[in-house]
C-alpha cells in the first residue's frame, strides 16, 4: 500500500498519511486537490514535517484521527480510560489496513499489547463530501478496562481563525455565537441525557469572517442523541483540530475482558465558499440515504395547540373536517388521548386510550379522519413515567436513578423510564406496538420532555435508538418524528431512524425564521416541521400576519397547528392557496439546494432554494425587524447558472408586499428578465416591508 491515501467526492479532497505502524493522519482536508498525476502528492510528506523549536520533543508530534498523549500530544487525547490506574495512556500500532477505493473507505486496526487493548478506525469519505469516521476499542486484557473517552479528530488548518457554534433554550433553539479561534481549547459538553436545546449541532471553524457565501469552513458534528462533547482545540505549536464524541460518565463503560465499545459516526463538512457549501454536504448525503423520506411530504395538522387537553370526538372531528378543506393530508392527535391524561401531571407511562374520553377507543376518530382521505398520526412519550401512574406504582423500580433511595428532581412532573432494563423495554414496546396494530397510525410524534439528571443516558440512548429499530421493523412503513420539548433531540444519530425533528415547540414566525436558519446548517427543509400557528403566538404574545407564518413554514415540512374551527373563512382560503403552493413546489423546497444571500442590511434576511438543475428558484425576503434605510435597495439572489437568463417575479401568494410604498417598483407587477450572474452580483431593487413581513420571488429560466 502506498504512503499516501487520496480521496476525493464532491469538491473535497482528503488526503491520508498510512506511513509505518501508526495510526492514520489527516495531511489535508479541505479543497478538492485535482488528479495530481503520477507521483503528484509524493514530496507531500516531507513538505509537511514542521520543524523542531527548542524545548520541544526531539521529532515532531504526529497528530493522528485519535491523538495519542502516548505520542506526545500535549492537547485532550482521542482516548482515555485506565485499568485499575494503569494503561492510561494507550500507545497504539497500526496491524492492518484495509483500503475500499469504491467507496473510498479506510479500515486501520491497531493493538497496543502492554495495555491490553485492540483498536479498529473507520475513515469515509462520502459521495456528497463528507468525511465520516468512528473508533472502536477492545478490551484485550485479563481483568476490566474503564473506558473514559474515545474522540476522534480532525485537523483544520492555521487558516482557520474564527469559531461558529449554536446554543440556545426551550422556545429559542439554536442561537448562533462567534469568537477568535485563540490557543486553548473551545469545548462544548452536554450532560442532559439527550442532543439538548442548548447543544451545539455544529462546531464551526473558518477563516476571517466566513459567512454563508463566502469563507473556508471547516464543521464537525457529533451522530449521537445522549451526552456528548464536541471540542476546537489550538496549541502553541500551531496545530489545530475539531473532536468529538459521546461523552462518558466515570464508571459508565466498564469494558469486560473480549468487550468493545464504538463511538458514534463524527462527521465533517469543508465549505470552500461558505456556509451554504457546508450545509450542502449535509443535505446531500442525508438525501443519498436507503432510509430518507421519499415520498412528498405531506402537509399534517397537529392538535396540540388546537385544542391542547382538551379533546372529544366531536372537536376533533371539526377540526379534521376545516383541515381537509384547506388541503391537510395527515392528521396528529397530540397529548391528552391516553388514560388519565387531563393535564400533564398524570398518565404518563399509561398507553392505553382512556375509556372515559374514548368508550369506542379510537377507532371513531382514525375512521373519520381517513373517511376525510388524511393519515392519522399520534403523539407518544416512551421513554417517560409521572408518579402519579399505573405504571409508576406497580413499577416503581423502572424509573432510571442512581440509586434506589434517591429519585431525580421531577422535571415537567415526570421521570425517565430505564428502558435499558429488559422488563422495562418489553413493556413500552409491547404497549406501542398493540398500539400500532390496533389502529391504522401511520405516523409516531415520539417526544422526550425532560433532561436525564442524575442517570447515566449511553445505554439508555442505545435502548431507545433500539426500541425506534424494533418498531420499524414491525411495522414497515411507519414514520417517526423526533421531538424533544421542541428541538430538543436534532442529531444524525436519531434521524437514522426517523423521519423529519419538531424544530421547535415556538410557533412564533420570527423566532421560527431564526431557528430554522441555524437548524438548516444540518439538515434539509424536508426533515424540519415547520407549521402555521395562531394569529398571536401561544408562546411569545406576538401577532404575525398569515402570509408570514405560512411563508415561514413554506420552507420546511408544512404543516398547520391552529384550531381552523375559530378561523374566518377568509382565514381558511388564503390557508388553502398557501397549502396548494406548498404541493407545488414540495419537489424544488425538498430536493434543491438551499441559499442565503448575503444582504448588508442585517434587518432583511435573504434565503431560498434553487433546483438541482438550476432551472428555477424560490426566494424569500424576509423583513426581520425595521431598518435604518429605506427603500431597502437591491437585492441579491444567489446560486442561480449565471449564463443562464431568468425570468424573476413575485409568487402568489407571497406576492404582497404590504410595505409602505412611496412608489411602485417598475418591474413588480411584470416582472423582469435578467441573466443569473447579474441576478447574483447585482441584483434587484427589493419592496420596502413592514417588520415581520415575507415576499416570495421565482425564478424561472428561459
Amino acid at each position: 500500500m502506498d504512503d499516501l491515501l487520496h480521496f476525493r467526492a464532491a469538491g473535497t479532497g482528503l488526503v491520508l498519511d498510512v506511513s509505518g505502524n501508526g495510526l492514520p493522519r489527516v495531511v489535508h482536508w479541505g479543497a478538492d486537490l485535482g488528479e495530481c498525476g503520477p507521483g503528484g502528492l509524493a514530496g507531500l510528506l516531507a513538505a509537511d514535517v514542521a520543524q523542531t523549536v527548542p524545548n520541544a520533543l526531539d521529532e515532531p508530534v504526529p497528530l493522528s484521527v485519535l491523538p495519542q498523549q502516548s505520542a506526545g500530544w500535549p492537547g485532550t487525547p482521542g482516548m482515555a480510560g485506565h485499568r485499575a490506574g494503569s494503561a492510561a495512556a494507550p500507545a497504539f500500532a497500526a496491524r492492518t489496513r484495509t483500503v475500499d477505493e469504491g467507496r473510498r473507505r479506510l479500515t486501520v486496526t491497531a493493538a497496543d499489547h502492554d495495555g491490553g487493548l485492540a483498536l479498529t478506525l473507520e475513515i469515509e469519505l462520502t459521495g456528497a463530501g463528507l468525511v465520516r469516521l468512528r473508533a472502536e476499542v477492545t478490551n484485550t486484557g485479563a481483568d476490566g478496562y474503564h473506558l473514559t473517552e474515545l474522540a476522534p479528530a480532525l485537523p483544520v488548518p492555521s487558516q482557520a481563525t474564527e469559531i461558529l457554534d449554536l446554543t440556545g433554550r426551550h422556545l429559542r433553539e439554536r442561537a448562533p455565537q462567534r469568537h477568535a479561534f485563540t490557543l486553548g481549547t473551545h469545548l462544548r459538553e452536554n450532560r442532559r441525557g439527550r442532543t439538548g436545546s442548548d447543544a451545539t449541532l455544529l462546531q464551526i471553524a473558518g477563516t476571517a469572517g466566513f459567512g454563508f457565501r463566502s469563507g473556508e469552513v471547516w464543521g464537525l458534528h457529533v451522530a449521537w442523541s445522549g451526552n456528548h462533547r464536541s471540542l476546537a482545540e489550538r496549541t502553541p505549536a500551531g496545530q489545530a483540530v475539531l473532536a468529538g464524541g459521546e461523552l462518558l460518565l466515570p464508571g459508565e463503560v466498564l469494558l469486560a475482558p473480549g468487550e468493545s465499545y464504538r463511538s458514534p459516526w463524527i462527521y465533517g463538512s469543508y465549505g470552500r465558499h461558505g456556509l451554504d457549501e457546508l450545509a450542502g454536504r449535509f443535505h446531500r448525503h442525508l438525501r443519498a440515504r436507503a432510509t430518507h423520506p421519499t415520498a412528498p411530504r405531506p402537509v399534517t395538522l397537529n392538535t396540540w395547540e388546537a385544542v391542547y387537553f382538551e379533546q372529544d370526538l366531536a372537536t376533533l372531528e371539526r377540526l379534521a373536517r376545516a383541515a381537509a378543506e384547506v388541503g391537510a393530508e395527515r392528521f396528529v392527535l397530540d397529548d391528552g388521548w391516553f388514560k388519565g391524561r387531563r393535564d400533564d401531571r398524570a398518565g404518563l407511562g399509561d398507553w392505553y386510550v382512556d375509556p372515559d374520553v374514548w368508550p369506542d377507543g379510537l377507532h371513531p376518530l382514525v375512521d373519520a379522519v381517513r373517511g376525510l382521505g388524511l393519515r392519522f398520526g399520534l403523539w407518544v412519550e416512551p421513554e417517560m413515567v409521572n408518579p402519579d401512574s399505573d405504571l409508576a406504582r406497580a413499577h416503581p423500580d423502572w424509573i432510571l436513578a442512581a440509586s434506589p433511595s434517591r429519585m431525580p428532581p421531577p422535571s415537567r412532573h415526570q421521570q425517565v423510564l430505564a428502558l435499558a432494563r429488559p422488563d422495562a423495554y418489553a413493556w413500552v414496546l409491547g404497549r406501542l406496538d398493540a398500539l400500532l396494530r390496533e389502529y391504522r397510525i401511520d405516523y409516531l410524534k415520539w417526544d422526550h420532555n425532560r433532561d436525564l439528571v442524575d442517570a447515566a443516558a449511553h445505554a439508555q440512548t442505545a435502548a431507545v435508538y433500539r426500541l425506534m429499530d424494533e418498531l420499524r421493523a414491525r411495522h414497515p412503513g411507519l414514520e417517526i418524528e423526533s421531538c424533544s420539548s421542541g428541538g430538543g433531540r436534532v442529531d444524525l444519530g436519531v434521524l437514522e431512524r426517523t423521519d423529519r425533528v419538531w424544530t421547535s415547540d415556538c410557533l412564533d414566525a420570527l423566532e421560527r425564521q431564526r431557528i430554522q436558519r441555524w437548524t438548516g446548517l444540518l439538515l434539509p427543509p424536508e426533515l424540519l416541521g415547520a407549521h402555521v400557528g395562531a394569529p398571536v403566538s401561544h408562546t411569545t404574545g406576538r401577532t404575525h400576519t398569515l402570509d408570514f407564518r405560512a411563508g415561514t413554514a413554506l420552507f420546511g415540512h408544512f404543516g398547520i397547528e391552529w384550531d381552523l374551527t375559530a378561523a374566518t373563512p377568509a382565514e381558511r382560503a388564503r390557508l388553502a392557496e398557501w397549502v396548494a403552493l406548498y404541493k407545488e413546489l414540495r419537489p424544488l423546497l425538498h430536493g434543491g439546494t438551499v441559499v442565503r444571500g448575503a444582504h448588508p442590511d442585517p434587518a432583511l434576511w435573504v434565503h431560498g432554494v434553487v433546483a438541482p438543475d438550476a432551472g428555477r428558484a424560490v426566494f424569500a425576503l424576509v423583513q426581520m425587524a425595521t431598518s435604518v434605510q429605506a427603500p431597502a435597495g437591491r437585492v441579491r439572489l444567489p446560486g442561480l447558472d449565471p449564463d443562464a437568463a431568468y425570468r424573476l417575479a413575485p409568487l402568489p401568494p407571497g406576492d404582497r408586499p404590504e410595505g409602505p410604498f412611496t412608489s411602485a417598483l417598475p418591474w413588480w407587477e411584470e416582472g423582469v428578465t435578467l441573466p443569473g450572474r447579474v441576478l447574483a452580483e447585482v441584483g434587484v431593487q427589493a419592496p420596502t416591508l413592514f417588520p415581520e413581513r415575507l415576499v416570495l420571488l421565482e425564478a424561472v429560466r428561459g
